[in-house]
């Protein structure tokens, strides 16, 4: 069971072997540890100390955001023991024979994904041009085979991302400002439901690499570097299409979303930097801490889909001194409904050849790329979007 605490303001203390979500002398929620997989802590909230040693004791994965959705970071369980896996994540990360074919993999499945739902999208808005964008990816997916690197394969990626989302554009019966990607800030209503959504898929399928005992920092799509959860973002890749742009579409087409779900947000005012004698910054009377870096550069975030360099170029022009769109605090609520339901759908998967949930499926995908790493299965199998 995954829980989602949004109340801001409440407090979750420990009574016994379950915690209490509790705002004032009010009861809001009652969890009971046992059942619990995940907990995902949105905002101004407050966690004791007894209920988070009993969190980690039971070993339950919790997830801390803003109150906007931005990924905090989370409790951090105990190491998986098997170091002889680990080693082997590392090992195949020098084999540039096994690496280009895994990236291969992943990008035939995601870039498969999203020409069928661009295909969908022509035929149910008839849009010949969507259509014309899914041929041109299809193009471009036939190139995967003969990228000689990783980094051809990125630069394939990047211009298959620009032609997809000039085609997702089409597939909203009405128009939300929604042009192409925006990650940071998001200046419209769809850009802010990706980035919150790509959010939520990025701490399932962490959950979902940690369950099977991978490291999530050894990707192989995604360069490794300090701090970068690498393998995470490669097994995002093939969920994104097929969870969030197709969750986000039905979101607004099926009016779940509406534009007065959405808030301009306004910035506040600036304080004044406090300035010594000698014209440099006053460290000490700095009260508001102003010159400490703000809490908004400190938070990690989903990166963006890979864009062509001049694409991304244009978008932090079009978006210099525009101001962020966020959700209401009930349209939020809205969003996490639909994708706890969205992960309860039932799909058949193609290589076990039974039927599984989405939540099931990330599992068994990530163990698929487990046995590819350990060499007892020879090729990655992606899923794809039917």
């Amino acid at each position: 069971m995954r829980i989602y605490i949004t109340t801001q303001g409440a407090r979750i203390i420990r009574e016994g072997s379950h915690l209490l979500v509790k705002k004032g002398n009010d009861i809001y929620h009652t969890l009971f540890v046992a059942k619990l997989n995940q907990v995902i802590i949105c905002g101004r909230i407050e966690v004791t100390p007894a209920a988070l040693q009993l969190l980690l004791r039971e070993g339950v994965d919790t997830v801390f955001l803003t109150k906007d959705g931005r990924y905090l970071g989370r409790l951090a369980s105990p190491e998986p023991k098997n170091v002889f896996l680990r080693k082997r994540q590392f090992d195949v990360l020098d084999n540039q024979k096994i690496v280009l074919d895994l990236c291969k993999s992943i990008l035939y499945g995601k870039l498969t994904s999203q020409t069928m739902l661009l295909m969908r999208i022509s035929r149910s808005r008839k849009a010949k041009d969507a259509r014309l964008k899914a041929k041109e990816i299809r193009n471009i997916v036939k190139r995967l085979s003969t990228a000689e690197n990783v980094a051809q394969l990125r630069g394939l990626e990047g211009r298959a991302g620009a032609i997809y989302f000039q085609g997702l554009q089409r597939g909203f019966l009405q128009s939300y400002g929604f042009c192409r990607r925006v990650r940071r800030p998001p200046t419209d209503p769809v850009n802010a439901v990706l980035s919150l959504l790509y959010t939520f898929l990025f701490n399932r399928i962490y959950s979902a690499i940690r369950q099977v005992n991978l490291d999530p920092y050894v990707g192989f799509l995604h360069t490794p570097d300090y701090g970068r959860f690498a393998l995470v973002m490669d097994m995002m890749e093939e969920f994104r299409t097929i969870i969030v742009d197709t969750l986000t579409l039905s979101l607004f087409n099926l009016k779940v979303l509406q534009k007065e779900d959405f808030v301009i947000e306004q910035p506040e005012p600036e304080a004044s930097m406090p300035i010594s004698a000698n014209g440099a910054p006053d460290v000490v009377t700095d009260k508001y801490g102003l010159m400490s870096e703000s809490d908004e550069n400190r938070t990690f975030d989903v990166p963006p889909q890979r864009m062509e360099d001049d694409q991304l170029e244009n978008d932090e022009e079009d978006t210099r001194g525009k101001l962020p769109v966020k959700l209401t605090s009930e349209a939020f609520k809205k969003v996490i409904e639909n994708f706890e339901r969205k992960l309860t759908t039932e799909i058949h998967h193609p290589v076990e050849d039974r039927k599984m949930t989405y939540n099931e499926a990330m599992v068994t995908q990530v163990y698929l790329f487990r046995q590819v790493l350990e060499g007892s299965r020879k090729v990655y199998e992606p899923l794809i979007l039917k």
